[in-house]
């Protein structure tokens, strides 16, 4: 209970000054930003997809939490949260350099990984802006301030990033304990074995493990593979479903339900046909 205590307490603060940057960003754009210059950020976006898929890749979570508060505000587009979400490498680079991996094999999984985030987030672009034509959504910010009850108006800018930062820090505190103390009781070395039981069907199990919410998932798969027990094509499956807590956090701050599922399902979708591919073509990293 004490590891499971310092594990979940030590991940969340590593994200406190990801939260918070990104809150005071948000509430410079609400209170400092003329209309038109909003305007002007928001049709500048078009590479979004090509920078989160880049930024994705750093090995912190920090960065899909602050892409789902972004995206929560319409900041950025659907494609771009998409990207940093299937890029997003939680524990896995750790855990290749930590076991002395090859470096080309390193790199062909961020690639690989990268490539999928950036190709995934210009195509779902694409086919909104197709549906939808060129009208952008309006910045929600203030939707997402009332959902959260932070008196955002009062115009204290440092004062109201604070408040969602704590705000969304107790819920990602609470919510990791409890999938700490389940994943403590049920054990990896179990989640290990459920996986790799499965390996005709392993990019469908791997994906449903990496959209586990917490760096096992990232931890598992990844050793997994180290060790020979899962194909190429799995564990990229469960590393593109996996976002760390950004997920998560998406729940939180995103009050569109049925939209919250359906990126779900698309980033599960999304890894278990990649891993499938990798799994036919027979690559190896």
């Amino acid at each position: 209970m004490q590891d499971i205590i310092i594990d979940t307490l030590s991940d969340g603060i590593k994200l406190l000054p990801f939260l918070f940057v990104t809150y005071l960003i948000m509430e410079y754009i609400e209170h400092k930003t003329s209309r038109k210059a909003r305007k002007v950020m928001k049709r500048s976006g078009k590479w979004g997809p090509v920078i989160g898929g880049i930024l994705g890749i750093v090995p912190q979570c920090g960065f899909s939490t602050a892409a789902s508060n972004l995206y929560a505000g319409r900041i950025i587009t659907l494609g771009t949260l998409s990207a940093v979400f299937l890029s997003t490498s939680d524990e896995m680079l750790p855990i290749l350099i930590s076991q002395k991996a090859p470096a080309n094999t390193i790199f062909r999984i961020l690639l690989v990984k990268a490539a999928a985030g950036v190709l995934a987030g210009l195509v779902i672009d694409f086919m909104i802006q197709v549906k939808k034509g060129m009208e952008q959504e309006e910045l929600r910010i203030e939707h997402m301030c009332d959902h959260q009850h932070c008196h955002c108006g009062e115009g204290k800018i440092v004062k109201s990033a604070v408040s969602h930062t704590l705000q969304i820090f107790v819920f990602i505190i609470l919510i990791s304990f409890l999938l700490n103390l389940l994943i403590g009781y049920v054990g990896e070395d179990m989640l290990a074995a459920f996986i790799s039981e499965k390996s005709v069907l392993g990019p469908v199990v791997a994906g449903l493990i990496g959209l586990i919410p917490n760096c096992a998932s990232s931890v598992v798969l990844t050793q997994l593979y180290l060790e020979g027990v899962l194909g190429a094509g799995s564990m990229i499956a469960g590393l593109l479903a996996g976002s760390g807590v950004g997920l998560l956090v998406l729940y939180r701050v995103n009050d569109n339900l049925k939209e919250n599922i359906r990126i779900t399902l698309m980033l599960y979708g999304i890894g278990v046909v990649m891993g499938i591919l990798i799994e036919m073509t027979g690559f190896v990293f």
